[in-house]
């Protein structure tokens, strides 16, 4: 770092963070308005799922290229950039007249979101002293679930209001304004960029991580609606030779002096290498949160705003683990993500005797414990691991770190719902009833949870000693 931070890092990170928000709102919005969407536009099941899908596809193929166009172009830039083409396309999205328009939109916005996102970890990485990155890692994390909580809230809301006579498109025009504050206000607050990568972006590279990662979510994503077809298992298998051809090219791109999409010896760190593993784990556990979902609504017959009302107390969990993070994660290390788990494990299991116990006659009442409990390691565990994981790139590579992580968070959210929703409906499908089916499904969470807390102790006891200059390649932090 250097020796004076820049002086209104903490109004530019406020900005950054609002649109964070809003991309998050937006991102779970969109679920509840579905209905209204398919009566209005008469969109059918396979083009109402692409609604959600083309939004997830294209923002996770784009994070680890947005990050590296931050490295060279500046993180004020492309956020700027980002920001404003995501309101552009939520206006799309908002006067869409066929269901063909509203698609191409929603990949808009992933695309600009991919090109927005990154830039703010990479901003908190670059821009805040040591001893404020802690704190500041804690806003960071708590605006993508309290974002995901309040999605719901809002689209039941909105669409219920029908305000002016918008119906559906109110969700997606309300983004504009804000996207326009955010645009305009980080153009004013941001630094300019205080150093650039350079050399050229690599397309030979980027076409071959694009075909991994679509390689990859494409099944997860559309996997379980379309009853697991053979196809779908042959491009999961397709994409780790994909992987590996990616990781052969960037080596050899960097032994040619030339500048790579991501650079191997920033992730063969162990900080960054094993928090990338662990991230990976815990946000595939996270997809036990998606069945709790379907049991409230499927199975209790709760409305959306019921359903979103009923977990809106993970908030208050959210806020704390976060705040603790804030203190603990800095000092602990790795121990802090533990305790995250650890909390995170308590949640699930008094999740599992609650839903078990009640059966139909689940109240809202019930799951503010479990619920509470849920929040507080989810805010706690990935807000250290975060911080843990990220301390293993230089500030050179900023933009791509933060790139591969929040890929890893999109792979890990996809990989979710995909496998835990298949044991749940597996679970149906083999005559059990939906007490059962959620029960196997939050098992399956906890013994995920139970294994990213495992996997916790390969990491370094204490975050990667903090420097501006870029990983050597090859240096293994402990």
């Amino acid at each position: 770092m250097t020796d004076e931070p820049y002086r209104r890092r903490w109004a530019a990170l406020a900005l950054l963070l609002t649109a964070i928000f809003m991309d998050m709102v937006d991102n779970q919005i969109v679920t509840i308005a579905l209905p209204t969407i398919q009566h209005d536009l008469g969109a059918t099941p396979a083009a109402l799922q692409w609604t959600a899908t083309a939004y997830t596809l294209a923002f996770a193929v784009t994070l680890i290229v947005g990050g590296r166009l931050g490295d060279r172009f500046g993180h004020r830039a492309l956020f700027v950039a980002g920001t404003a083409g995501f309101g552009v396309a939520s206006l799309g999205a908002g006067l869409a007249q066929n269901v063909d328009t509203l698609l191409a939109a929603r990949a808009a916005q992933g695309i600009f979101a991919g090109l927005m996102v990154p830039q703010v970890l990479a901003f908190l990485h670059a821009e805040f002293p040591r001893s404020e990155q802690g704190k500041a890692m804690g806003f960071y994390g708590m605006t993508f679930p309290l974002g995901g909580l309040a999605g719901p809230l809002l689209g039941g809301v909105l669409t219920q209001a029908d305000l002016f006579g918008w119906q559906w498109r109110t969700i997606f025009f309300v983004n504009v304004p804000i996207a326009l504050v955010a645009a305009v206000g980080a153009a004013l607050v941001m630094p300019a960029p205080r150093r650039r990568v350079k050399a050229g972006i690599d397309p030979i590279g980027l076409v071959v991580l694009l075909a991994a990662l679509l390689a990859a979510l494409v099944p997860l994503v559309q996997g379980r609606e379309l009853g697991w077809p053979v196809w779908s298992f042959v491009l999961l298998v397709a994409a780790l030779p994909l992987a590996v051809l990616f990781v052969v090219l960037q080596r050899n791109r960097e032994r040619r002096g030339r500048e790579p999409l991501v650079r191997v010896g920033m992730v063969r760190h162990r900080a960054m290498a094993v928090g990338l593993l662990v991230m990976l784990i815990f946000y595939c556990g996270m997809g036990a949160f998606f069945v709790l979902t379907l049991h409230l609504q499927d199975g209790l017959h709760y409305s959306p705003l019921k359903t979103a009302l009923a977990m809106l107390p993970a908030t208050v969990g959210i806020v704390v683990g976060n705040g603790a993070g804030m203190s603990m994660g800095p000092k602990l290390g790795r121990v802090a993500t533990m305790i995250g788990l650890a909390i995170l494990l308590a949640g699930s299991a008094a999740m599992i005797w609650v839903v078990t116990g009640a059966g139909a006659g689940l109240t809202p009442w019930q799951l503010v414990v479990p619920v509470i409990l849920y929040g507080a390691g989810l805010g706690m565990g990935s807000s250290s691991l975060m911080l843990m994981t990220l301390s293993g790139a230089g500030a050179a590579d900023a933009g791509a770190a933060s790139g591969v992580v929040n890929t890893v968070i999109q792979l890990g959210m996809a990989a979710g719902p995909a496998t835990i929703g298949t044991v749940f409906f597996g679970t149906l499908t083999g005559g059990g009833d939906i007490v059962e089916a959620t029960r196997n499904s939050l098992y399956l969470g906890l013994g995920l949870f139970a294994l990213a807390l495992a996997a916790c102790v390969l990491l370094p006891r204490r975050r990667v000693a903090e420097s501006r200059e870029p990983v050597a390649e090859g240096q293994f932090a402990s």
